[in-house]
């Protein structure tokens, strides 16, 4: 398992954080994601070989969020 972490455009409610959390565990090769409300960062366990960290960043951006460089 790979451990990836993004850091993201400032959350405002707990809604956002389900959004992404659902959105990025329902992706193929996600074995789990967890948004850390207070840092602003999203921490994803994912398996490298079905899913790549640039296909993971686009599901976050295509969902309408901001993903910082």
């Amino acid at each position: 398992m790979n451990r990836i972490e993004f850091q993201l455009k400032l959350q405002t409610c707990p809604s956002c954080i389900k959004k992404i959390e659902d959105t990025l565990k329902h992706m193929n090769g996600v074995i789990d994601a967890k948004v850390l409300f207070n840092a602003n960062k999203v921490k994803v366990g994912c398996n490298d070989a079905v899913v790549q960290e640039e296909e993971i960043l686009n599901r976050i951006e295509k969902i309408g969020y901001e993903v910082l460089s």
